[in-house]
């Protein structure tokens, strides 16, 4: 496992407590020697996140489309910058590049990254692990949510295994050390029996 996609908030206006988990991520996974991957902002979590990973030494890739370059969003001193057409383009490009996903809180961009990896596993089109960091219980309703889904059979009971919750930054890495990789003909087993 060499790069981690990082979905997170951009918001300033946060509960501290989220701003140090993002903080102790991106340390955590900067010591581990793991390249991060994410949306390229320079505020809220997304800016805290690359800042303690650079600082420690890490290196971060930010992908960033247009127009929100052009309205000066990026952060500034990221080891990479990849600029896209859109936030389609965007998406696809950090799932493309990465070999794990997870998920700090956030709001509807971050909810929608992290449902549509959860699907393009689900589907195949992604087989890498997903990791959910639980900071203050807060991805609790979508964890009754995903189990609603089950117990409604709009899923398959096995659908639970495409992504873990974990409450600390530091369950992290183990957690997705111990995912087996998703299947690639997904499809085929997608249907709800």
């Amino acid at each position: 496992m060499k790069t981690i996609c990082v979905y997170c908030a951009s918001s300033n206006k946060c509960d501290p407590v989220y701003f140090d988990a993002a903080d102790r991520l991106g340390k955590h996974l900067a010591q581990n020697k793991i390249h991060i991957l994410y949306g390229g902002g320079a505020t809220g979590l997304m800016g805290r996140l690359a800042d303690s990973a650079l600082s420690a030494g890490g290196t971060v890739t930010g992908v960033l489309p247009n127009f929100m370059e052009e309205v000066e969003w990026g952060h500034k001193g990221l080891t990479d910058l990849i600029l896209v057409d859109d936030i389609h383009h965007r998406k696809r490009t950090m799932l493309e590049q990465s070999d794990a996903v997870v998920a700090l809180p956030g709001g509807s961009g971050t909810l929608e990254e992290l449902l549509e990896a959860i699907t393009w596993r689900r589907l195949g089109l992604y087989t890498n692990p997903i990791a959910i960091v639980n900071t203050k219980n807060f991805y609790d309703p979508l964890q009754t949510l995903l189990k609603s889904c089950i117990e409604e059979r709009f899923m398959n009971a096995h659908h639970i295994d495409l992504w873990t919750f974990v409450d600390t930054p530091e369950d992290v890495l183990p957690a997705l050390q111990s995912t087996p990789p998703g299947s690639d003909n997904a499809i085929a087993s997608a249907a709800v029996q």
